[in-house]
């Protein structure tokens, strides 16, 4: 009898300690209706914001692993593509000073949070991404620190467990890349660096966003998740 108790107890252990792993594919953006920038600018993304993992095990329930992979670094791409008239990605050892930019943007990823449909009492996944976007002018002085706050949700009626996550991340980033295209030149104020402009008179460091992103207005707002 005890040893049926205790082969019932490490079965459980093995139902609850099992793990779910979510990689994501490269999300797409419309093409915005915007008035390009006339710049050139450089874009250096850290290893940790181009091959970011999420990893984070669930009290009672599982143990997440949720790889973004590639999908920041082509989503930040396809965006400074529409926003910038030439956009040149830097590797580790390129010296942007040496290569006539008019600035340079490097984002990085702040936090990463997620609940799961048990966690909310719903039957949604939430994600929610603290970006942070650093701004340098060609001189390589830092002239804006933006955080920007997005979150996506997805249903589990709509799509399975880990797809609805990963559909919630999605959104999230599309939210962030929504605020970027209509706020981003009026918090950093980057046109002003072009042709070698002055930059600001002090570097721009916005308040931090909201702890729940989702009290944030974009133009994703209200997106259907299917």
């Amino acid at each position: 009898m005890k040893r049926t108790a205790l082969l019932g107890l490490l079965l459980a252990g093995l139902l609850t300690g099992c793990g779910a792993s979510v990689k994501m594919a490269a999300p797409t953006i419309p093409t915005p209706l915007l008035e390009q920038i006339e710049m050139t600018v450089g874009v250096r993304m850290p290893a940790n914001f181009e091959h970011f993992v999420h990893e984070e095990s669930i009290y009672g329930q599982k143990e997440w692993s949720i790889d973004l992979g590639r999908s920041n670094a082509a989503l930040f791409e396809q965006l400074f593509a529409y926003m910038f008239s030439t956009v040149i990605k830097l590797g580790p050892e390129d010296d942007p000073q040496l290569m006539a930019l008019d600035a340079v943007i490097e984002p990085s990823i702040d936090a990463f949070e997620f609940s799961t449909p048990e966690q909310s009492n719903t039957e949604a996944f939430a994600v929610w991404i603290r970006y942070r976007l650093k701004v340098y002018d060609a001189e390589g002085d830092l002239t804006s620190n933006w955080p920007v706050a997005a979150y996506g949700k997805s249903q589990t009626t709509t799509l399975g467990g880990s797809a609805a996550l990963q559909r919630a991340a999605i959104l999230a980033m599309r939210d962030a890349a929504a605020l970027m295209i209509m706020k981003f030149d009026n918090v950093t104020r980057i046109s002003a660096l072009a042709g070698g402009g002055s930059a600001p008179s002090a570097p721009i460091v916005p308040t931090q966003p909201t702890d729940r992103p989702e009290a944030q207005a974009t133009a994703l707002e209200g997106q259907s998740d299917e």
